[in-house]
Formats: structure tokens, sequence, C-alpha cells
């Protein structure tokens, strides 16, 4: 059996400080719980950033550099991998839809990508859905996504593909058919997402069924099924994520008090599993990052 993966998603878009005071939202507290998650046990950190004075989602470079800057001058080492997802939400206006709402951040691919291309993380997402989701629709077209596969790849980012669906993995195909995704990849099953997959044993084996031969995968779950999607992830032998922006609760009723204590408890089921936590390095290799920084 092969080391598993651990990644934490440390702040993500839609948990506040409502639901968790312990929430990281300026660069210096999301850095900061990034390094505790890797102490914690966590190889790979996902990461947003939000607007330090109101904790709201932000696309700024200058928070992405803070928090980059940070982390390679830490002496600790982690993977990065930074969210390429804010700037696809779309709000349509009640009275004329084709308009857009307050709360619309919809840009364009170059714009989405533009901390990535800057910043050179190892890793960065790549959402290929295209659903309703949180309030509002969340546009990735395909037209979009090559344009952005394309910056990745030319900036010798790993693209992480992000499927919310089973029509997602559909479209993953097509653009490794058409050159635009490469091999191999790294794929993220979202379940829990609210008309997205369920988070069930069931979905998250079907979806399994679905990915290409020879890529490498992870799932998770979004809120009360965070940790059971976790265990049911390691045992259909794919990677694990954690952290605050998919659930803002240790435990039933008792709020985490930090991305390091959600580690914790997944290194724990993990190991209590059966399994192996995989190191940085062994992370690197099995993605085949090693190899990119060597070159």
């Amino acid at each position: 059996m092969k080391p598993t993966i651990l990644t934490c998603a440390v702040t993500g878009n839609f948990p506040t400080r409502e639901q968790n005071p312990n929430l990281p939202v300026t660069p210096a507290e999301i850095a900061d719980q990034c390094l505790g998650a890797v102490k914690a046990g966590a190889a790979v950190c996902h990461i947003h950033v939000r607007e330090p004075a109101t904790g709201r989602p932000s696309m700024k470079l200058e928070y992405y550099r803070e928090v980059v800057e940070r982390l390679r001058t830490s002496g600790v080492d982690l993977v990065i991998n930074l969210t390429t997802g804010p700037g696809g939400r779309f709000m349509p206006s009640d009275d004329e839809p084709a308009k857009a709402a307050p709360g619309t951040m919809l840009t364009t691919p170059e714009i989405r990508t533009e901390h990535v291309v800057e910043l050179k993380p190892e890793l960065c997402s790549l959402d290929l859905n295209t659903m309703w989701f949180g309030g509002g629709a969340v546009i990735n077209s395909p037209r979009n996504i090559r344009i952005m596969a394309e910056r990745m790849y030319a900036a010798g980012v790993k693209p992480e593909l992000e499927v919310f669906d089973t029509g997602d993995i559909m479209l993953a195909h097509d653009l490794f058919a058409d050159g635009t995704l490469r091999a191999p990849a790294l794929f993220q099953v979202v379940t829990g997402v609210k008309y997205g997959m369920a988070a069930t044993s069931e979905t998250m084996c079907y979806a399994k069924s679905l990915l290409p031969k020879g890529c490498e995968w992870a799932a998770f779950g979004a809120g009360r099924m965070a940790f059971p999607m976790l265990a049911q992830a390691f045992v259909l032998g794919g990677h694990c994520r954690i952290g605050m922006e998919d659930t803002v609760h240790l435990a039933r009723g008792v709020p985490a008090p930090d991305n390091a204590a959600l580690v914790e408890k997944a290194v724990r089921i993990i190991d209590n599993l059966g399994g192996k936590v995989a190191s940085v390095a062994e992370a690197r290799q099995i993605l085949g990052l090693a190899e990119r920084r060597a070159g």
C-alpha cells in the first residue's frame, strides 16, 4: 500500500468567523495555519486568500504573494497548492438575468491564473464544474479551462483537477483526448456540495470508476460528512483532504481550534485503518513533482 497524501484546505471561500472564530483570514494567519497543518501531518496545503478586514474571498495577488513568501521562508517543507476557483461565480440579476448581480466574481482565465503564473506553486486547482453552487452559478467553460490549463503548464505547475459531478469527469476525458490536459493527472473528487455529487460511498465508488486509468486521485466530503468521506477515500485507495474549507468542526458541536487539529484527527483515522500518511518528499514522488523540481 502506497502512502496516502493528506491535503489541508485551510480556509476556502465559504466558511465564516461567525461559524468558527478560529478561521484564518489574514495572510499571516493563513500561512501560520498551513505550517501548523504540515507539522500535524499534511503534505499539501490548498490555499485561498481573504480580505483581511472583512474575511470575504479575495483574488488579490498581493495576499497570495504574502502567504507564499511566508511559507517559502519558514524553513518548513510543504507542497503549495493555490486555488484558481475564485473568478468563476456569476450571480444573475432577478429582473435582468443576463446582467450580473452583486456577488458576481466572473472574470477572465488570465486573471484567474495571474497568481499561479507569478508565484509558480507546485500545484494549483483547476475546476471543471459548471453548476449552481452556494447561491450563484459557477461557470467554467471548456474554452476558459483550456486557457487556464495552458497557462498552468507553461508556468511549470501541475493542475489538480477538481470534479464536482460525473459530467466534469467526462469533460476531463475530452480534454485529455484533445491534448489540453496531460497525464499522469491528479483528480480531486468533491462530494457533499449541494447539487453536485452526494457524500455517499456509492457516489465515490462510481466517481472513481469513471476516472482515467493511471491517474492519482483524492476525495473529500464537505460539511458534516468530511471525516466519513475521508475514510471512504482512503478505503477506496485514494488520497485524502481535510481542513476548515471543508468543515469548521472537529466533531459534532465541537468547533475546530485550528486546521492542525483537523489534520491530527485525519492522521489518526488513516493510521487506525492501517494506512500511512505520506511525507512531503513521498507526496512529491507520487505526484511526479520531484522530477519537476529536479528539472
